[in-house]
């Protein structure tokens, strides 16, 4: 469970289970918290209560929070988990400034196309343009383009839509 979440039902379930003289091991320190505050404060618990703590990206060290050496290595390496995490947090929003700048995709749910952009797009077909070509300046693939063409609903006039010369695609009467 990430670290940056208040409650964290499966971290509060293993901190339920631990007793004196036990040691909770954990993969990465940016795991157990997102703030450097926030870390040492749940080192002092886990020092209150006669736990220790392993960190296993540390090379699976024991960094024993009881002493002061290992208070202070802790801390340190919590303030440098959080300037990680803010490094990293500085280069994604900036990654995404200059991806929005070049008019490039940001990722997310797909553009839904209406029954109108696809029968435009048959239209285009019919008239000689390649699929392919049709279907990638619409952004996506031509086995969706088909599909979508042959879901389109029947026109209001009741008259059929008829199968394409190439039998891969429903046509639109002509208008």
């Amino acid at each position: 469970m990430s670290g940056g979440r208040a409650s964290r039902p499966q971290l509060d379930k293993a901190m339920a289970a631990l007793e004196d003289g036990d040691t909770l091991v954990i993969t990465t320190l940016d795991r157990l918290g997102r703030s450097t505050q926030n870390m040492l404060a749940f080192a002092e618990t886990l020092r209150s209560r006669g736990v220790g703590l392993r960190v296993l990206n540390l090379g699976g060290g024991d960094v024993d929070t009881a002493t002061p050496m290992g208070s202070m290595v802790f801390t340190v390496l919590a303030a440098l988990a959080q300037m990680e995490l803010e490094i990293k947090r500085e280069r994604i929003t900036d990654s995404v400034a200059k991806r929005r700048a070049a008019g490039k995709d940001l990722g997310g749910r797909r553009q839904t196309f209406t029954d109108s952009q696809i029968r435009n797009a048959l239209r285009l077909i019919e008239g000689g343009e390649p699929a392919t070509q049709v279907a990638r300046d619409l952004g996506m693939s031509r086995a969706t383009l088909y599909r979508r063409i042959r879901e389109l609903p029947v026109p209001t006039a009741g008259v059929p839509l008829s199968q394409g010369a190439s039998g891969n695609c429903a046509t639109a009467p002509q208008s």
